[in-house]
Order: C-alpha cells, then sequence, then structure tokens
C-alpha cells in the first residue's frame, strides 16, 4: 500500500542544513500495524509529517498504491489527505457542538456525500466499535474510552486506506493509554486497518506487529513481532532500544 523508497528532508539554508531523514526506506503493506520509534530528534515525527503530506521531503518517493504523492496537485493533495488518510489526535480534536454522531460523519459530510449515505456508514463504523448507543450525545456527555472511539471511528469512517497516529497515547494515563492501545489493535485484527503509529513508549510500540527504529534520520533496526506473545515483544523492544543509547527506565 505504502511505499518510502529512499527519502531525506533538509532543514535549513544552505549555510546552516540539518538533515532530518537520510535516505529512509520501507514498505507498509495492507492491513499492516506499524510502529516508528525513536528519540526526540531521531526524525519520526517528521517521517509521519511528509507521509501525511503535511511536510514535503527533500528527495526521494513516498507512493501510495503506486501514485507519488509528490505529483499531486494542491487539489489532489487535499482530496488524498480527506479520502485516503485518517488521523489520531492525542486529544481527540472533537467538537463540542456537534454530536458524536456528527463528529464521526463530519468528512464525510464535507465531501457533500448522500446524508442517508453518511448516516447509514457512521452507523455501521460506530457498531463495530461499540459506541453506537452514544450517537445522539456530545462529547462532553461521553466517557474518555468513548471519545477514543469516537475519534478512531471518524478516522476510519470515509473507508481510509491508511490511519496515522503521532504520539496517541501521549496525553493518556495508563488505563486510557491501553484502552486506546487495545481500540486500535482490534482495528487492524478485526477490520483490517492499516496503522502507522508514530510512538517514544516500548509498551504502546508492542501493540504493533513490526517496529522500525529511527536513529539520526536513519533506520536503525526493524523488529518483526510474528506469533510471539506482546510481552515477549515489549521486552525485545526495550533491548532495542538500550541499543539506541536511549533512557528506557521511562517506559519500565
Amino acid at each position: 500500500m505504502l511505499k518510502v523508497q529512499n527519502i531525506e528532508k533538509y532543514y535549513g539554508s544552505k549555510n546552516n542544513i540539518t538533515k532530518a531523514l537520510d535516505r529512509v526506506s520501507f514498505d507498509v503493506g495492507e492491513g499492516e500495524f506499524l510502529a516508528i520509534m525513536g528519540a526526540s530528534g531521531s526524525g519520526k515525527t517528521t517521517l509521519l509529517n511528509c507521509i501525511a503530506t503535511i511536510d514535503t521531503i527533500s528527495a526521494g518517493k513516498i507512493l501510495m498504491d503506486g501514485v507519488n504523492v509528490a505529483d499531486l496537485s494542491e487539489a489532489e493533495l487535499a482530496r488524498f489527505r480527506r479520502e485516503r488518510l485518517g488521523f489520531v489526535f492525542q486529544d481527540f480534536n472533537l467538537l463540542d457542538t456537534l454530536t458524536v454522531e456528527e463528529n464521526i460523519g463530519l468528512a464525510l459530510s464535507l465531501t457533500h456525500a448522500d446524508a442517508r449515505e453518511v448516516q447509514i456508514r457512521v452507523e455501521e463504523v460506530a457498531a463495530k466499535l461499540g459506541i453506537a448507543e452514544i450517537l445522539g450525545k456530545f462529547p462532553y456527555q461521553v466517557s474518555g474510552g468513548q471519545k477514543q472511539r469516537t475519534a478512531c471511528a471518524r478516522a476510519i469512517v470515509a473507508g481510509q486506506s491508511l490511519l496515522l497516529a503521532d504520539e496517541p497515547t501521549g496525553a493518556l494515563d495508563s488505563r486510557a493509554s491501553k484502552n486506546l492501545l487495545e481500540i486500535l489493535s482490534a482495528m487492524n485484527r478485526e477490520m483490517k486497518a492499516t496503522i502507522l503509529m508514530v510512538t517514544h513508549d516500548a509498551y504502546s510500540a508492542s501493540y504493533a506487529g513490526r517496529v522500525l527504529f529511527l536513529k539520526d534520520g536513519r533506520v536503525f533496526n526493524e523488529l518483526m513481532r510474528g506469533n510471539r506473545g506482546r510481552p515477549v515483544f515489549y521486552h525485545e523492544i526495550l533491548d532495542v532500544l538500550a541499543a539506541l543509547g536511549g533512557d528506557v527506565s521511562d517506559v519500565l
């Protein structure tokens, strides 16, 4: 689905250039759950922003289903973000003046989709995520876990190909973090959602099927979970982080 080919990203002027990404390459298959890890300044958020077309690359290619996103016009990019990419934010970014149903269906409504079709799609996704009974409520009337599910439903309601999550548990306590990670895992497992998650947290990364480690803008290592249990995978991730030279004490 997604191919990142030898991408580079530079910031600054010719007298003071910072290389944020250095010939990064990897593929993401349909239905895969990939986590990207690295210390602050490793390039992981820059990489996600480039994939999300929020930022542009200096060299290389980013292909989505064979289409080079650099070749898209501004109008095509806007449509690409709206129809192909879903986003999960730390604070969920729900609108308190809209109901849960309206929040989920907002992106579809902005495309002037038929109102009945929007309603059917929203109800289908809400049922899969266990929030069908709260569609008529407002965000301030539901629990934190229900807000999480609402945000996830919004991210995939339009049939988006790729769900992008940048430190999605960064502002959550441990219970809420676990709840969100289990939701994402279930979406990947049961709904075949393709997820690309940037995180500094080994526990969060252990929910993925594959972890890519960045260091100084380059791919440093890669781990595949395979049939191993999540606790075993978690400790393997910690081992790689130790090899990276980072402080892992905050995730123990």
